[in-house]
Formats: structure tokens, sequence, C-alpha cells
């Protein structure tokens, strides 16, 4: 199977790649003072859906970082359609490449649920704020542990317990970085339902669907094992947090 295919079928229908409500993300977002010509980066920005919301209603000038080819054909395609060209530039590449590399400082920074494209959420705060002004804001999407993870349910995951804090860790490694928290979000039930039931509905419709594709029989049996490890223990351990960090 190809790199990142499984994930971009099962996203196929998502505007948000992540477990949180336009409503909740908009709310978060509009305690961010933003000015008309602002520059934004996003890294990790999938469709470029976050960023688009903001170049249409606040008049920012956006930058994101995407390696997914077909997240960025979809972004191209919307962005074509909403907004004015030169408003949003992709960089198509590995974001611990392009990150060293960018030659401007930022309003404000983005990376939700993508934390992983920098190596880990620390790094990824440290890297966001190295490329934002001071007076600037720093937007991160990032898992939790609501309890502690049963091995069983790590193993399911091929993860570590380590990989992830607890919600008032995260806030806690902002403030241990100097950035002051300025607000958080979590993730409810009906949130984590929403996007995992479309997730799983994505896939198991394009596995109907593509018969031929040979890669069918590998991404039913993944995608079926994800939904039963989600509802057997994922539901109840796992969170997703929005944390906004001012960088005094």
């Amino acid at each position: 199977m190809a790199t990142n295919k499984f994930s971009v079928i099962a996203h196929r229908n998502h505007e948000i790649c992540n477990p949180i409500s336009k409503e909740k993300l908009r709310a978060t977002m509009d305690r961010i003072p933003f000015s008309s010509g602002d520059k934004v980066l996003d890294i990790g920005a999938g469709k470029c859906g976050v960023l688009i919301n903001l170049i249409e209603r606040h008049n920012v000038v956006g930058t994101a970082i995407e390696i997914e080819e077909d997240f960025i054909k979809a972004a191209r395609q919307s962005a074509g359609q909403r907004i004015d060209p030169g408003q949003l530039r992709i960089l198509n590449n590995d974001a611990k490449k392009v990150i060293g590399e960018l030659d401007e400082v930022f309003n404000a920074a983005i990376c939700l649920g993508a934390t992983h494209a920098l190596g880990n959420y620390r790094l990824t705060l440290e890297k966001m704020s190295e490329v934002v002004k001071p007076g600037g804001y720093l937007l991160a999407g990032e898992g939790y542990w609501k309890k502690e993870p049963e091995a069983a349910y790590l193993e399911a995951l091929g993860a570590t317990k380590e990989e992830l804090l607890t919600h008032h860790e995260n806030i806690a490694v902002g403030e241990e970085l100097g950035l002051i928290p300025m607000w958080a979000h979590v993730t409810s039930e009906d949130e984590w339902d929403a996007y995992e039931w479309l997730y799983s509905s994505s896939m198991e419709k394009y596995c109907l669907e593509n018969s031929d594709d040979p890669d069918v029989a590998a991404m039913r049996d993944r995608i079926r094992k994800w939904r039963s490890t989600y509802l057997r223990w994922g539901r109840d351990t796992l969170g997703f947090g929005l944390y906004l960090f001012y960088k005094s």
C-alpha cells in the first residue's frame, strides 16, 4: 500500500482532519486578534481548510506546510474557488526540512494534530515559537491521555505511554517554554464520535466501491481493527485538545 494512502482515503470526507468541531475551532481562533495582512503559518495543514477560512474571514496571508500531495490538490482546488491568488502559499515538503528555511516571521503559527511532523509536541512548540514574532500566537492541537492507557490499547495502537501527556501537562509544556496560555478547548465525546465514524465509514464505503483495488482486503482489515480499538479503549482514554499560547 502506498504511503499515506489509507489516511487520504479515510479523511476524504473530512473538511478538518481532526476530532474538533468547526464551531469550537472557530471560537478558539477568535481569541487571536488578527489584522488584515497578518502572516499565518500552518504546519501539517492537510487540505488547508483552517487556513483558507482564516484568509476569507480576516484577509491574512497564509503559508501552509503539507507533505501529502492529495491533500494539497484538494487545498488548491478549494483555494481557487474561495480566495485570491497569492494569499496562500503551499510548501509541499517535510516540515522538518522547511521550518528552518523560512525567511520570514509570522503573526501566528498553527499545528493541529500534526506535531509528529516536527518530532513531537514540545519540539513543535519550540519551532513555532522561533518563527512567531513577539506579540504573536501559537495554536497547537494535540492528543492527551484522559486516563492511564491500558497495555493492550497501547499495543493495538503501536504506541507508548510517553508519546502523549495529560491535558494539564500539555499546557505546562508551553509555560516551561516561556509561552503564556490564553485558551484551551478539549474534544467532546460527540466530536470524537463524529470524527471517528466519518473516518471509518469513508474507508468502508471506499472498500465497497473499489473491490478491484488490490489493497482493499488490507484496508478493510485495518479499519475494522481501528474501529474496534476506538470503541473498546480509545473513546474513554484518548483526548484531544486545542492549546492557544501568546508569545510575549
